[in-house]
């Protein structure tokens, strides 16, 4: 607590540092490869707010991955621009979003060169990531900036089998959570910051805006200890939470549990490039428990998930986690498993035969997939979803425009969505969720964890989001920003 101090001429001060925090914030630039670093106190989100502060100005267009966490959608609503969504790619064998194709990011530019920079969101929840290098050489030649929420990816590039950072492929902006992976105190975060595109000064002046003007030095002191401690024990401090997760991982390929699947950092898909290996993601192979229901029975046993969701548990291995911390974990999943073979399994949602972590598209299974496509579901659901939002959008241009200003094709929209912006309005009312098909939503949806709205303001409300809603409230998922946290209803516009 004698850290806890304020602004003094001993101390210096965050929103204009020139002693001890400039010279933390140099060293951390130096450490994470930057060419200048900020301390955030109020954890990414204010990372990712000062970011499209500082870049936009009002009516500007941002190409924005859909699965972005809130804070980029609320910083966008903010600084007043337009968002121009890609959809993210799919994994196959998990159904799970992850970053949007190069493909998807270039016809983008194509359709909207008016935009200022590309967002993404890299690595997910999971620990899925993808190479950004291409990503940012595109991105640049086509005089672009690319801005990077890499929260769960702060102790990347430290070791030879964790992922590369964006700093180290590029990108313009990053924002990353050093209190996530590394050990800073809780909203203890970084935004890194490199070459001449980004308007770094406007950044500084947003993050004067976003940040306590008494921020935290307790926080401050945490984020130099954090890099003071990669700098000293380098690749050697992530061993032992990288061995322990190999550990674990080694008990499940030995063990062969029927009842639970997991992912291999050896494993390849098309739509992301590595595993976070402190990342292990499970799942009740025989379908009698969702994730939530996973994670419960973990922490009657003493162990504490990162996240669940309707399907899978997310494990985080930190950097110093023990061997006695994995026989735990062990001992946790044997009794799991004593409790889970004494369930009759009738309809399992993973057969034996087939070598996925998904369930079967049986239509009728009740344990068919359910999941909202920008959080998780197969390429069916989700071109299906960008279907239905293209007809819509047809149909409001054909109300609104002339013809000749109408896209040609609209398939070749599909993956690409027209600007949105995010302006309030105040003609609201309240209808019953399972009826708001068809109508715009008046608020943010937010299942947290993950934080990544499964429906935004102003943006139209579909079967599917119906039923992802409904599915996650009904396995015990909370809600961000919701009026009704029980979700029967919702604010729509009218």
């Amino acid at each position: 607590m004698q850290l806890d101090t304020t602004e003094l001429s001993a101390t210096d001060d965050l929103h204009h540092p020139e002693a001890a925090i400039a010279e933390a914030q140099q060293l951390a630039a130096a450490c994470f490869g930057a060419e200048e670093t900020c301390f955030l106190v109020g954890g990414s989100t204010s990372g990712n707010l000062a970011l499209l502060l500082g870049v936009c100005d009002p009516g500007d267009i941002i190409i924005v991955q859909r699965n972005v966490h809130k804070s980029v959608i609320n910083g966008l609503k903010l600084a007043g621009a337009r968002a121009v969504f890609i959809m993210p790619q799919i994994d196959e064998r998990t159904g799970i979003a992850t970053l949007p194709s190069l493909a998807s990011v270039s016809q983008a530019l194509a359709q909207y060169p008016e935009a200022k920079a590309v967002f993404v969101t890299n690595p997910n929840y999971y620990g899925m990531s993808t190479r950004l290098g291409p990503y940012a050489d595109f991105i640049h030649a086509e005089g672009k900036m690319l801005l990077v929420d890499e929260a769960h990816g702060a102790h990347y590039g430290f070791h030879p089998l964790l992922p590369e950072s964006a700093v180290g492929a590029g990108a313009d902006g990053v924002v990353q959570s050093t209190h996530k992976t590394l050990t800073a105190l809780t909203m203890g975060a970084m935004l890194h910051m490199q070459g001449e595109r980004l308007p770094r000064a406007a950044v500084r002046q947003a993050l004067a805006t976003v940040q306590s003007s008494s921020p935290s030095f307790p926080i401050m002191a945490s984020l130099d200890i954090s890099r003071a401690m990669i700098e000293r024990h380098r690749e050697g401090w992530f061993e032992p939470g990288i061995q322990a997760a190999a550990v674990f991982r080694n008990w499940l390929a030995e063990r062969n549990p029927k009842w639970l699947a997991t992912l291999h950092p050896e494993d390849r898909s098309s739509a992301y490039d590595q595993l976070d290996p402190l990342r292990v993601l499970i799942t009740d192979t025989t379908g009698n428990h969702s994730g939530f229901e996973l994670q419960r029975l973990l922490e009657e046993q003493g162990c504490w998930a990162e996240m669940a969701d309707p399907r899978y548990v997310v494990l985080v291995f930190g950097i110093q986690t023990t061997m006695q911390d994995v026989e735990r974990l062990i001992k946790a999943c044997e009794i799991i498993e004593a409790r889970i073979v004494n369930f009759a399994v009738t309809t399992p949602i993973m057969p034996e035969a087939q070598p996925k972590l998904l369930p079967e598209r049986d239509a009728n299974s009740a344990l068919v997939m359910s999941s909202h496509p920008i959080v998780q579901g197969d390429l069916k659901s989700l071109q299906t979803e960008i279907e239905v939002q293209t007809e819509v959008q047809a149909k409001d241009q054909t109300e609104n425009q002339a013809t000749e200003d109408q896209p040609d094709n609209l398939a070749s929209v599909q993956a690409v969505t027209e600007p949105i912006s995010f302006a309030r309005t105040n003609s609201i009312a309240r209808v019953k969720l399972a009826e708001a098909a068809g109508r715009c939503s008046a608020e943010m949806v937010v299942p947290y964890p993950p934080g990544i709205p499964v429906l935004y303001a102003g943006e139209r409300i579909t079967e599917a989001s119906i039923r992802q809603i409904s599915h996650l409230a009904k396995h015990g998922a909370k809600f961000q920003g919701a009026s009704d946290p029980s979700m029967q209803t919702i604010e729509v516009q009218e």
